[in-house]
């Protein structure tokens, strides 16, 4: 009998009310007209026209509702169910689902690999302790051979750089994905030895 999946941090490391907050936060942020776009056009340049894509740990959904629009098949799933129906309301067109990453599947994504998944907005520093492998192993799995598979989230304790580093450096000698490029920004700024955040480009082999 397998163990049960642990909860993420995105439950138990925040405060109450915290899913609403994110939700009211953002719908704040579009009405202002922030721009909320920039992961949307990094994956863009990525894709051709008409790709599959997945927006793993997709939040509201202001990303795949991006991609949709843009013309390709797009899937958002999340572990919080206050975000996928917040997704589902304020930003339709995608096909969502309440996923944790660490049990994500094919079908999750419509019964075939995807060209292109996006995992954006910290989601990696949320996930469950010690799942973290496992979610790359599945990400790139749920991506099809020479598809990527792209990640963004902010240096720190709960996932630092250097066991993320480790954990790639795993994924390569199990040929399964290699680090294509790395930045500091969704913008193509270099990365530095000392840069708060990576955006890291994986090519699934």
């Amino acid at each position: 009998m397998s163990s049960p999946t642990p909860r993420p941090r995105w439950f138990t490391e925040t405060q109450p009310g915290h899913s609403q907050w994110f939700i009211e936060r953002f719908r704040t942020l579009e009405a202002q007209g922030a721009d909320l776009l920039g992961e949307a056009r990094f994956a863009d340049m990525l894709l051709q026209r008409g790709s599959r894509v997945l927006d793993a740990g997709c939040g509201t959904g202001r990303l795949a509702q991006a991609l949709h629009a843009a013309g390709h098949t797009a899937y958002g799933v999340d572990v919080d169910p206050a975000l996928v129906e917040a997704a589902e309301a304020d930003h339709p067109g995608p096909t969502y689902g309440v996923v944790d990453l660490s049990e994500l599947t094919l079908d999750d994504v419509g019964g075939e690999p995807v060209d292109l998944v996006v995992c954006a907005g910290n989601v990696m520093v949320f996930l469950a302790e010690g799942t973290e492998r496992r979610v790359l192993e599945r990400l790139c799995a749920a991506t099809r051979h020479g598809g990527r598979v792209v990640l963004g989230f902010r240096r720190g304790p709960s996932y630092p750089f250097e066991q993320y580093d480790a954990d790639l450096a795993d994924l390569e000698a199990r040929g399964i994905a290699r680090v294509e490029s790395r930045f500091s920004t969704w913008h193509l700024d270099p990365f530095e030895p000392d840069s708060d955040f990576a955006v890291t480009v994986l090519r699934v082999v």
